[in-house]
């Protein structure tokens, strides 16, 4: 498994950003371990005080663990490039298998810190490969499940449709571009952004896939009008009806699902729907304790691609139709709270 491509970028400015990141993130990291203690009986006091479930003490240790596993993988990351010459082939794969590891560390950091508890349901339905992975986004917590559900589990090694952002991330950055993923603007549609997406289906072995999320970013409750009254301006009137049935998701963004399954016509599908962070949005959520004790439930359901229509208008349908499904599913599982208003309450 190699990269297919980079994102369009030129070297100097790729490296003018990792200037700025990695010793900005190795510096953090250090500080705030050697911080730790200090700060550590001040947010206890705090705790204490507020009655918060020491939901600012293990926000507090998860930042700081945060940075500490950034700066291991990218030690990790320096240590496989010296290994280059003597990894060959193997030198893709020991990249996805420190991105597992990354992500397991940083998602096993946080169950443990905040009690949560993590059900999945429907992992034997990933294998054998390939496969097309549509996930729900509600929250920047939930970016782990595919690398800790998925890929740790069950080996899957997925290719990756993200935000350019997201390189600001100089873990993501590093490995991320040394394996076949996507780094895409969100809000556009030109050709080029297409073709990137595209060019991840191709060559899909039986042990691959491609994980997208197709609303495109992380569903709340405002987000879900604005988008509703922006198709009021400019869709069809059918599509406006199944966006204004949808309560739970954002209608899915429809460019890069169609490419996906007309590149890589002999795949699966593999709908991936999880309810627990809809209340997990912003670091301010977790300094309020949204995370503690958090119950997630993850759901993967998948579909033979002899089941998918072949053309385009029975596509959309199609794709609409499963969406709805999954909706229907987050309806009855969801516990609203205050932090995640039932989207009804919230209208």
């Amino acid at each position: 498994m190699k990269p297919a491509f980079s994102p369009p970028e030129s070297l100097s400015s790729r490296w003018l950003r990792r200037a700025v990141t990695i010793p900005g993130y190795l510096l953090i990291s250090a500080l705030s371990i050697a911080l730790l203690p200090i700060l550590l009986p001040l947010t206890v006091v705090t705790d204490l005080v507020l009655r918060n479930r020491l939901a600012l003490t293990r926000t507090l240790a998860l930042l700081s663990w945060y940075f500490a596993m950034e700066s291991a993988g990218l030690f990790g990351a320096a240590l496989l490039w010296g290994l280059r010459p003597f990894l060959g082939a193997g030198f893709a794969r020991a990249n996805f298998r420190l991105q597992c590891l990354w992500a397991r560390a940083l998602f096993g950091g946080a169950r443990w810190l905040f009690g949560m508890r993590v059900e999945a349901a429907g992992l034997e339905s990933l294998r054998p490969g390939p496969v097309l992975v549509m996930m729900r986004h509600a929250s920047v917590a939930d970016t782990l499940l595919p690398a800790v559900l998925v890929s740790n589990r069950t080996g899957l090694r997925l290719r990756y449709v993200m935000k350019r952002e997201l390189l600001w991330d100089p873990c993501l950055d590093v490995v991320g571009q040394r394996l076949p993923n996507a780094f895409v603007r969100r809000g556009t549609r030109d050709a080029a952004q297409i073709g990137m997406v595209r060019a991840l289906a191709a060559d899909l072995d039986v042990d691959e896939g491609v994980l997208l999320y197709p609303e495109g970013t992380r569903w709340t409750p405002a987000r879900r009008r604005r988008v509703i009254d922006r198709l009021s301006r400019s869709a069809d009137p059918k599509l406006l009806e199944r966006a204004q049935a949808l309560q739970w998701l954002l209608p899915p963004r429809l460019g890069g699902v169609l490419a996906l399954l007309e590149a890589a016509p002999q795949a699966d599908v593999v709908f991936a729907v999880h309810t627990g962070f809809e209340g997990v949005r912003t670091l301010a959520d977790v300094w309020a304790g949204a995370l503690v004790g958090t119950r997630v439930q993850v759901r993967f359901e998948r579909i033979p691609a002899s089941a998918i229509p072949a053309e385009r208008e029975a596509r959309i349908q199609w794709i609409l139709d499963h969406w709805t499904r999954l909706d229907a599913w987050l309806d009855a599982h969801v516990v609203p709270s205050a932090a995640s208003p039932s989207p009804r309450s919230a209208a």
